[in-house]
């Protein structure tokens, strides 16, 4: 048996796991069918909820560096002519390939050379914001699949009922 790697449950698995007693009939079969469609699109769903979180916090962390950056580009352009790079920032810049000055192995930035690392960060912000509305897409495009599918169920749990009732009343 092959282990599954990709976070989303097989259907087989889901199948087996939605009881609707008996399903000889077409329709209980399809309701059961329809169901395992909607919680594989809850599952996907949720993965990209989570994607989207993990995003948000990246995007906190760019906002609290772009603050940071902002101060101390502003205290070297006060007259201390040259402010030095905080350590979380220069692993946090290295970690993303985020281009700023390296000319100076000390860290130190003048002005002109915080405007570099800001518009690095800016542009990163932008293409993880990107990332997010896309994932924003997907999400509502899985919701609007699952509600779909629960529809698809209910409609054909109804049916079911409807032919065993007309069979009851020999209608």
């Amino acid at each position: 048996m092959t282990e599954n790697t990709s976070g989303v449950t097989p259907l087989k698995e889901i199948l087996s796991m939605i009881d609707l007693g008996p399903t000889s009939s077409v329709q209980m079969a399809y309701a059961k069918l329809m169901l395992a469609q909607s919680m594989i699109c809850k599952n996907s769903a949720e993965q990209k909820m989570d994607q989207i979180e993990q995003i948000q916090e990246e995007q906190s962390k760019v906002a609290e560096f772009l603050s940071q950056a902002r101060v101390l580009q502003e205290e070297a352009d006060t007259g201390k002519k040259c402010t030095s790079m905080p350590t979380d920032m220069v692993e946090f810049f290295t970690k993303h390939d985020l281009a700023y000055d390296t000319a100076n192995n000390d860290y130190a930035h003048d002005k002109d050379q915080w405007n570099v690392a800001i518009q690095s960060l800016t542009n990163y912000q932008e293409s993880i914001s990107n990332q997010t509305q896309t994932l924003m897409v997907y999400l509502q495009d899985f919701i609007s699949q699952y509600n779909s599918y629960l529809q698809g169920a209910n409609s054909a749990v109804q049916e079911a009922s409807n032919v065993l009732t007309s069979i009851a009343t020999g209608r």
